[in-house]
């Protein structure tokens, strides 16, 4: 089961629209093909307020009231949380439900000074397979904020790696091809044991700050078969 958490603005407690955002809408498409062999079910959770809301943090409480549904819903499998922007974060707060086996953050969004000062705690972490992807270009939110994230994390659990898009910004756009195969491969490998492409495989085993650093290279993805 791969739960897709959604961006959105730091505060704002009224309910986001309806309709699933273009992002997540992509992502659930190319999740659902990859996964189709396997039977991997993909949902978007839609969360209670717009926004993070300083110390509420209500995206994480939705995350992991989402992650209870679908043990209530379908019994004991592996969940993977997909996160962009604030969702990115929620995805590794979330990730410590013990449903949980994999975490993504896309375009993680970290509030300074907040992130230097008071750092998002890591520790829920540890035996889950953890992915962060950043444009260096990032506008919203300072790439180097998920490095310095991901650094400590990657103390606690070896399994952690970060690819950087190189004069990406916050959307990804310009290689949002290569940054949906990228999540894809990482899904499938977490949920079902599939072997990860060789770049992914490289970055979970290797030390920082090469596996924290890892270019996600042009066309990533086209030979796949997935």
């Amino acid at each position: 089961m791969a739960l897709l958490l959604p961006g959105g603005p730091a505060t704002g407690r009224r309910r986001p629209p309806s309709r699933i955002p273009a992002a997540q809408s992509r992502l659930a498409r190319r999740l659902t093909r990859a996964g189709a062999g396997d039977g991997l079910a993909t949902h978007v959770v839609r969360y209670r307020h717009r926004g993070w809301n300083g110390a509420a943090a209500h995206p994480v409480e939705d995350a992991l009231w989402a992650a209870d549904e679908v043990v209530r819903r379908y019994g004991d499998v592996p969940v993977c949380l997909v996160g962009t922007d604030l969702g990115g974060r929620a995805a590794l707060r979330a990730a410590g439900h013990p449903a949980v086996t994999g975490a993504v953050a896309i375009a993680l969004w970290l509030p300074e000074p907040e992130a230097v000062l008071d750092p998002d705690p890591v520790r829920q972490l540890a035996g889950r397979r953890v992915l962060l992807v950043h444009g260096t270009n990032d506008e919203r939110t300072d790439p180097d904020l998920s490095y310095r994230l991901a650094e400590r994390a990657k103390k606690v659990n070896r399994e952690v790696c970060r690819f950087e898009v190189h004069s990406d910004g916050h959307g990804l756009r310009q290689h949002r091809a290569e940054v949906l195969s990228l999540t894809a491969d990482f899904v499938r490998g977490t949920l079902f044991g599939h072997p990860c492409a060789r770049p992914l495989a490289d970055a979970l085993a290797a030390p920082p700050p090469l596996g924290l650093r890892m270019p996600l290279a042009c066309g990533f993805g086209e030979t796949l078969g997935h």
